[in-house]
């Protein structure tokens, strides 16, 4: 297992709830949004409290990316360190990520390490696979590149250039933050405060500084962009601009759908989130066919440079847009008539969208033959106690923490930088404002969307459609991060930019001192003010002496049982070997050695899954001729037994994987403890536990006539895989690998 350790030395008919402020709001000298000169305001007071602005969320970004990389280099003493530490220390699948962007730079030319990405027969023996088309690494593609093509080889190494891009990308999320925070509120104090919550909740927003090469650090920080465009977007002033943040929000939905392979299930949300809001009559019908339309080229866009990725032809986002869209054509009459007539057509209305966008997923994954995404839904189902809790590949993600429900301690952390209070109660006062809202406009008096969107001639909304898309948003991810904790840091970040909000916001504050009876021009701006100044200075005093103290404390990177494991590969074997083991493990490998693997983390292949479930019966109860004639079917050469897997402790009984195997295998588990009734006990001991202890004297030597020790230490057992010379056994080899 790898370490640190210490290094030692250095609506309605009456104005709506806060109109009144926000007529005033051009007057104030002190409130302007990120977009005021643009709109010719160009007085002095507007220029220089624009450009303190700008200059501010810069500085935030800049130091979000310095703090980054600072606790990354003291945590792993990363500049010291061998370079083989240095590709260990990328864990898991962000090693088998981070070696095609050292492919690429390692390839004789551009073109031909391209066309290796695309004709790929090292990730999976005995396949040849189109890497563009099955992984989203365009990302690194796109940085080996760049880095061939830049002047800059001779001062900065590939890693660093790699990590750094990472690395700033996270200052690309913190100014995003800020500008949301700044557009909703009107001051730049709110995005000040959304970037400094972000950096103090480092542990709940971001894991960059440990998973570099994580799809989600290149994607999150186009959907804040994303997130900041729609925004803008939605702001009714802004009829000048909306042509530019249209192709804005197409780039930047563009750039989030290339780089993660989640991204069909993120936009599935945010397509819920616009649905919502078209029912609730915050959007006009331009608006949301636009939105929708955004979604649907950039995933379309995606599917291109992915070869025709089937997978997103079959994502239930493009159904569930094309099923809205057709029942919205032909229910012309909707949000007409008595509010409970509107409520009863709503609800069929939603009713007839879910049917059709079941009904063309259904039907587009049988034209499309499609499986690679099963899992997810068999995880969903096992996750909502809807389906079996034996499927081997559902409980991978089930037995994970990760995947599991959102730790109350999170809360903890949060309220603890003064982030949770603030949000919870700008979520409840906006959310009985949204719904008051809504039940406004079922009414036939009520306005809609398009009569309060801007200009003179309509009124302005009670929520005002930015705000209503932020608030669903925040309400949507949130509920996705409390059923699923790897989810939170789509959340988490955007917390901070509505807490800021809500502290630095007119309509709230506007709402409290009326209920106060002290609602004034003077008093409404020096809260506005006052209280987010109040609230920095605390986190400056709480936090500040923290900070200094985490980026003075100095670790190193410290694995030497991986380190002699990667070397004794490189060293001792041949180029062309092929290793099996655990998915993990062999991305390393793959990084570190440039060896062919059997299996990988990547794990959205449905053939992929069926062979690493096959692989890992080297941790079940299976006889040492079943275990070798499937690491012979696959071509492995090598297999690469782990201490930590074979005597797992890390999860408790029921989760260990040789028990999910066990019950995929129909085995009775280990260990004290319930069993079902259908389990039976097996016929064989456990392999990685038989191969190590079998006598050299044992007779029949089952383990010695098919497999040879070539290297062990405390954490690795590598075993060499002979091949059989009997013509007769090669039925039951390939029979036993299907099995």
């Amino acid at each position: 297992m790898t370490a640190l350790r210490q290094r030692k030395g250095s609506k309605g008919k009456e104005p709506p709830l806060g109109a009144e402020v926000q007529s005033q709001q051009s007057t104030c000298c002190t409130d302007h949004h990120p977009e005021t000169v643009l709109h010719g305001d160009w007085s002095w007071g507007a220029i220089i409290w624009t450009s303190v602005g700008w200059s501010v969320s810069v500085g935030l970004g800049l130091l979000c990316c310095i703090y980054m990389a600072t606790l990354h280099e003291n945590d792993l003493w990363f500049s010291n360190i061998k370079e083989v530490e240095r590709e260990i220390s990328f864990r898991t699948e962000c090693g088998l990520y981070y070696s095609y962007y050292k492919q690429m730079l390692q390839a004789p030319s551009i073109q031909e390490g391209l066309s290796d990405l695309i004709h790929d027969n090292l990730t999976e023996s005995k396949r040849t696979i189109n890497l563009l088309q099955r992984m989203n690494i365009y990302q690194e593609v796109f940085l080996s590149v760049l880095y061939r093509l830049l002047p800059i080889q001779s001062y900065l190494e590939p890693v660093y250039f790699y990590i750094y891009t990472v690395f700033s990308l996270q200052a690309v999320y913190v100014i995003a933050l800020y500008l949301t925070a700044w557009l909703l509120s009107g001051s730049w104090l709110a995005g000040a405060l959304a970037g400094i919550w972000y950096i103090l909740n480092r542990v709940d927003t971001t894991r960059v500084e440990f998973t570099i090469s994580l799809r989600e650090n290149w994607s999150l920080p186009f959907l804040a962009l994303q997130v900041t465009a729609i925004t803008c977007y939605l702001r009714p002033q802004l009829t000048a601009l909306q042509q530019v943040l249209v192709w804005l929000m197409y780039v930047t939905t563009f750039c989030f759908c290339l780089t993660w392979q989640f991204n069909q299930f993120i936009l599935l949300v945010q397509a819920l989130i616009i649905y919502t809001m078209d029912c609730a009559d915050f959007l006009t019908p331009a608006q949301v066919t636009t939105m929708y339309l955004v979604q649907v080229c950039s995933l379309l866009s995606v599917w291109i440079l992915q070869f025709c990725n089937s997978m997103i032809l079959g994502s239930l986002v493009l159904s569930f847009i094309a099923a809205a869209l057709i029942i919205r054509h032909c229910q012309s009459g909707l949000k007409t008539g008595s509010p409970l007539a509107r409520l009863c057509k709503l609800l069929l209305h939603s009713a007839m969208v879910l049917l059709l966008t079941f009904t063309i997923n259904y039907l587009a994954k049988k034209a499309l033959h499609l499986r690679s995404d099963e899992h997810i839904f068999k995880f969903i189902k096992s996750k909502l106690a809807l389906g079996p809790t034996r499927d081997f590949d559902a409980s991978l993600y089930l037995c994970e923490e990760a995947f599991g429900l959102l730790p109350l301690d999170t809360l903890e952390r949060l309220a603890g930088t003064l982030l949770l209070y603030p949000y919870a109660l700008t979520l409840l006062l906006l959310s009985a404002m949204l719904v008051a809202a809504a039940l406004q406009n079922l009414r036939p008096e009520g306005g809609s969307a398009e009569e309060g969107k801007g200009g003179g001639e309509g009124r302005a909304p009670a929520v005002r459609p930015d705000v209503a898309y932020n608030l669903l948003h925040t309400l949507f991810y949130g509920l996705l991060a409390f059923s699923t904790m790897r989810m939170k840091y789509i959340w988490t970040g955007h917390m901070c930019a509505v807490a800021a909000y809500g502290l630095c916001g007119r309509e709230l504050w506007s709402l409290l001192l009326s209920a106060l009876r002290c609602n004034s021009k003077v008093m409404l701006r020096l809260v506005r003010y006052a209280v987010p100044l109040l609230v920095i200075g605390c986190l400056y005093y709480k936090f500040w002496p923290k900070l200094m103290e985490e980026l003075s404390e100095l670790r190193e990177f410290f694995d030497p049982d991986t380190v002699e494991l990667m070397t004794w590969i490189s060293t001792k074997t041949s180029t062309t070997a092929v290793f099996a083991g655990s998915m993990q493990l062999l991305a390393g490998i793959k990084l570190c050695t440039g060896r062919v693997l059997t299996n990988h983390p990547h794990y959205e292949d449905k053939d992929l899954r069926e062979r690493t479930k096959q692989v890992y019966q080297v941790y079940a109860r299976r006889s040492p001729e079943e275990v070798h004639g499937i690491l012979r079917a696959i071509g492995a050469d090598y297999v690469v037994l782990e201490n930590s897997i074979c005597y797992e402790r890390r999860h408790g009984r029921g989760c260990r994987l040789r028990d999910l195997l066990d019950l995929a295998n129909g085995h009775i588990m280990d260990g004290p403890g319930e069993n079902d009734p259908d389990l039976v006990p097996a016929s064989h001991p456990r392999f990685c536990e038989a191969i190590k202890t079998e006598a050299p004297e044992a007779v029949p030597p089952a383990f010695g006539a098919l497999f040879t020790r070539m290297f062990q230490n405390k954490t690795f057992h590598v075993y060499r895989v002979k091949k059989k010379r009997k013509n007769s056994s090669k039925s039951s080899t390939e029979r036993s690998a299907t099995q």
